[in-house]
């Protein structure tokens, strides 16, 4: 009887797992499917697509040896300058193609979201609820409808597969699982640069909820595990590194009291913009040195405020919440505005597309 009731719940289970992915494809595709009839932009379009010759000409034996020489609009991410060639060998400059394929990877992304947090919660709804914010919250807006932005949608899939995989390895180790999982993350590395914290999130992942670690010896144990994808994660640094050198903004142009002020001004202001998001740009011009001192102080107290409630919470309950929710996206997000405040490139303040991955993140 046991066993008949068991394969019911399985029946179930798999039946709402259906309905839920179907439900986050539609919502998907009702908000973002308009953009199908939007056109190309003149900011980064340009470099990205329409008026850089090696990618409009589409799949060539030249453009796929510049892919991986080259830097693409200052950037070194060749998955993502392949997938751009794919689309002018498939749609051309048709605009429309190329939003279709953004709005897709967003939908898998999504969807894959969904997958990998009920495997690791066994938490169906929550797991849905969490994938439907993610798939429709306005912070999305700027990855999806902007096609230059194709390294975050494209990105964000191999987040979500190296998540998966990366469960698969923890439940039954193996070399084959662990080699998978490593060419997702370089697969992401190659997507965006931004993809050089995810082994610290899976890090985070081992505390909770995989609970891999209950002591100092084995916590050694897991970050030695990850050394191969920490050289992976610092190659990839060192190729974008290398890729900026022509755009580099200077010490002198941009000090570096200022550069910290932003990132911890703008961590407080990516949280206030997932719960509450608005006043959006497209651009957010870098306020050097002109954020008011009071801002910055409160800024940086709530910071560490939020990391030492999370810290001393005694609560079972609290603290899979704060070091989930708040630790797995805190992580990846604040590693990810210091890299954008301190990379060469950075001109500029709080950066919505770093949204795509924090909100991914923000049950892990």
């Amino acid at each position: 009887m046991p066993t008949v009731l068991a394969q019911a719940n399985s029946q179930n289970d798999r039946r709402i797992t259906i309905a839920v992915c179907i439900f986050l494809t539609a919502i998907v595709w009702v908000v973002f499917g308009q953009t199908l009839g939007h056109d190309f932009v003149n900011f980064d379009d340009d470099r990205y697509v329409y008026e850089n010759p090696e990618v409009s000409r589409g799949l060539t034996i030249d453009g796929l040896k510049w892919l991986l020489t080259h830097s693409h609009a200052s950037l070194w991410h060749p998955l993502t300058t392949l997938s751009h060639m794919t689309d002018c060998q498939i749609y051309g400059l048709k605009a429309g193609g190329h939003h279709f394929t953004n709005v897709v990877l967003h939908n898998i992304g999504a969807v894959l979201l969904f997958l990998v947090f009920r495997g690791m919660t066994g938490c169906i709804w929550r797991s849905a609820f969490i994938a439907a914010i993610f798939a429709i919250h306005p912070m999305r807006v700027e990855s999806v409808a902007w096609v230059a932005e194709r390294k975050d949608v494209l990105s964000g899939v191999f987040f979500m597969l190296t998540l998966g995989a990366y469960l698969h390895y923890t439940r039954v180790p193996s070399l084959s699982r662990y080699v998978t999982m490593s060419i997702f993350l370089a697969c992401g590395l190659m997507s965006k640069a931004t993809f050089v914290t995810v082994p610290f999130v899976l890090l985070l992942l081992d505390y909770w909820p995989l609970q891999r670690a209950n002591n100092f010896r084995a916590w050694q144990g897991l970050a030695i595990e990850k050394i191969p994808l920490f050289v992976l994660s610092a190659a990839a640094s060192l190729a974008t590194l290398f890729a900026q050198t022509v755009t580099m903004a200077s010490l002198d142009q941009l000090p570096v009291l200022p550069r910290l002020k932003n990132a911890v001004v703008g961590l407080i202001a990516y949280i206030r913009q997932i719960f509450w998001p608005t006043d959006l740009a497209v651009f957010y011009p870098h306020p050097h040195d002109q954020l008011n001192i009071w801002i910055v102080v409160t800024a940086a107290a709530l910071v560490i405020a939020i990391t030492l409630v999370a810290i001393f919470s005694r609560s079972s309950f609290a603290k899979n919440i704060l070091t989930s929710s708040s630790g797995g996206s805190g992580i990846y997000f604040c590693s990810s505005q210091c890299l954008a405040s301190f990379k060469p490139v950075c001109r500029r303040g709080p950066i919505d597309s770093l949204i795509y991955r924090i909100l991914e993140s923000q049950c892990c």
